[in-house]
């Protein structure tokens, strides 16, 4: 009996022992603090009506979790690109440089590193491919607005999997003599799928050894920016969750080992607007696609690691006023996103003849459930109504924010709904916030407590080497 006991625990200690870490999902949300995680728990619950933050996020189980700090290496407050250099690296560097520290001297990527050791390399997002944050861990530019540069160097970088929504200007901003980048990276030997069918065709096919993953179409804003906002979804849109539910297999059946960076960015792009109810479904959104790597990581225990953080908050998000109440249950109403209904109100101003305001209130009741489901005072009628008023005579402007412009009845009426919820933002950009880090898996509890974002890629590094 000793015996047997005795082997049983060598056959245990020598599994441990020769367990090594060979698969590594790093999720990145972008914009997204704590308040964010803990906004889409609230609400969630508040529906479903379970106690307030009872219904949780997939992240949030994780056994281990911390908090970062955020600041770039000339700023208190970063941008996705300084940020995005120092997830991918280690390094502070200048807001808007990317893959290179404040000297402009080229930074090593801990994807780069891995992919010189043979591992299969994954970068995918909700936003264009050569977006801030996914460019961060292959393009190597002084300036983050180089998108015909940085696509370049996504041809070059020779790794395995790409998915997105595609580029910003894939032929070039002002330059049409120049190679489309669709065109150049398929000289670099990768194909290009375009939606999820034919993706899935694709990585089926061995003779594939490098994928492009895109969306079909254009959504309407910059072609290859974004892919659609969960909120306002419809079929046949291409999800997060598909790509990496795309990208695992396909790394899986070509590399022993790989890596593989997943972004919400979208959440970034709600914040951007202020607008809670999009960036809840944004959160959720993310972490669906988490768990096609949970999945993956339930088969291969010993051998996973998963990480969860952000590379920085915004919209300075606050929950709850003066009265230590919230009713995040109204942000239900809301049909879609501020994008959209900015969109809405601008088509009804459009042309000579201006819009009544009935025609007005009809689109805040279908898409805010104003005068219906949610209660409009006289004195917030007012303030609509004047807003309306001016917006006739060309008296308003269009709420900047840093991807789309919002009509300012769109932007007013948001603001409203949010503060009945009692949501409140403090700036349409980035703030100091920390956030978030969950983890699991094979040396996740590296990753507990509070650190620095400079200290992430090397517990990466020992996490792997251990």
């Amino acid at each position: 009996m000793k015996r047997s006991i005795f082997y049983l625990l060598s056959i245990i200690f020598c599994l441990s022992v020769s367990a090594e870490t060979k698969y590594v999902f790093y999720f990145i949300g972008d914009g997204m603090g704590a308040n964010q995680v803990m906004l889409a728990e609230m609400y969630r619950s508040a529906i479903e009506g379970q106690p307030l933050g009872r219904v949780q996020t997939l992240m949030t189980t994780f056994p281990y979790s911390g908090h970062l700090s955020t600041y770039s290496k000339t700023n208190g407050i970063t941008d996705s690109a300084a940020a995005g250099t120092c997830l991918a690296t280690g390094a502070k560097t200048k807001n808007g440089m990317l893959g290179m520290d404040e000297d402009s001297v080229r930074v090593t990527t801990i994807a780069e590193e891995l992919k010189a050791q043979n591992w299969g390399i994954g970068i995918m997002t909700t936003v264009a491919i050569d977006h801030a944050t996914p460019a961060a861990f292959y393009a190597h530019v002084p300036n983050r607005n180089k998108y015909y540069r940085i696509g370049e160097q996504l041809a070059e970088s020779n790794f395995d999997f790409f998915g997105g929504a595609g580029f910003h200007h894939p032929q070039g901003k002002h330059d049409d003599k120049k190679v489309n980048l669709y065109r150049l990276a398929e000289d670099k030997g990768y194909t290009i799928a375009r939606g999820y069918e034919e993706a899935i065709t694709r990585s089926r096919d061995h003779e594939i050894t490098k994928l492009i993953m895109v969306q079909e179409g254009d959504t309407g804003m910059n072609h290859g920016s974004n892919l659609t906002y969960a909120i306002d979804r419809k079929p046949g849109d291409l999800t997060l969750a598909q790509i990496v539910s795309t990208a695992i297999p396909f790394l899986d059946a070509r590399h022993e080992k790989f890596f593989m960076m997943v972004e919400g960015g979208m959440i970034d792009y709600a914040c951007h607007g202020d607008d809670a109810a999009t960036e809840i479904g944004e959160v959720w959104d993310m972490d669906e696609a988490m768990q096609a790597a949970y999945d993956f990581y339930l088969a291969h225990p010993d051998e996973t690691l998963i990480l969860v953080t952000a590379d920085h908050e915004t919209g300075g998000l606050a929950l709850g006023n003066s009265d230590y109440t919230l009713h995040l249950d109204l942000l239900q109403n809301q049909k879609c996103s501020a994008w959209i209904l900015s969109d809405k109100f601008s088509q009804l101003f459009q042309g000579k003849n201006k819009p009544t305001w009935e025609a007005v209130k009809q689109v805040y009741r279908q898409n805010l459930g104003f005068w219906e489901t949610v209660e409009v005072t006289a004195d917030e009628e007012k303030e609509l109504q004047a807003l309306y008023k001016a917006a006739c005579k060309g008296r308003t402007k269009d709420t900047k924010t840093m991807y789309k412009s919002i009509n300012k009845l769109g932007d007013a009426g948001i603001a409203l709904l949010n503060k009945k919820a009692h949501v409140g933002w403090t700036t349409h950009a980035h703030s100091a916030h920390p956030v978030p880090v969950f983890a699991i898996g094979r040396n996740a509890h590296l990753f507990s407590g509070w650190h620095d974002n400079s200290e992430l890629v090397p517990l990466i590094r020992k996490a792997i080497q251990e």
